[in-house]
């Protein structure tokens, strides 16, 4: 399990798991059901995206998005 302090790493996490998976981003995009240009600012870690389309391009990457209370 990876865990993200910030946002810049989901980017890097989708784009290696994309990656994996061996598929283009118009490929994630259509399996999403989310656009290109999403996928691209997602790995390009855009401050503001849609929640529903991030979890999207999760779901089919078999990653999720977990928040929880921090530790302090």
């Amino acid at each position: 399990m990876h865990i993200v302090s910030v946002p810049t790493t989901i980017g890097q996490q989708v784009r290696s798991r994309r990656k994996q998976f061996r598929l283009t981003q118009a490929e994630l995009a259509d399996l999403a059901g989310v656009a290109v240009r999403t996928v691209h600012e997602i790995e390009h870690d855009k401050p503001s995206l849609r929640l529903d389309s991030l979890t999207a391009v999760l779901a089919v990457l078999g990653l999720e998005l977990t928040v929880q209370l921090r530790q302090t």
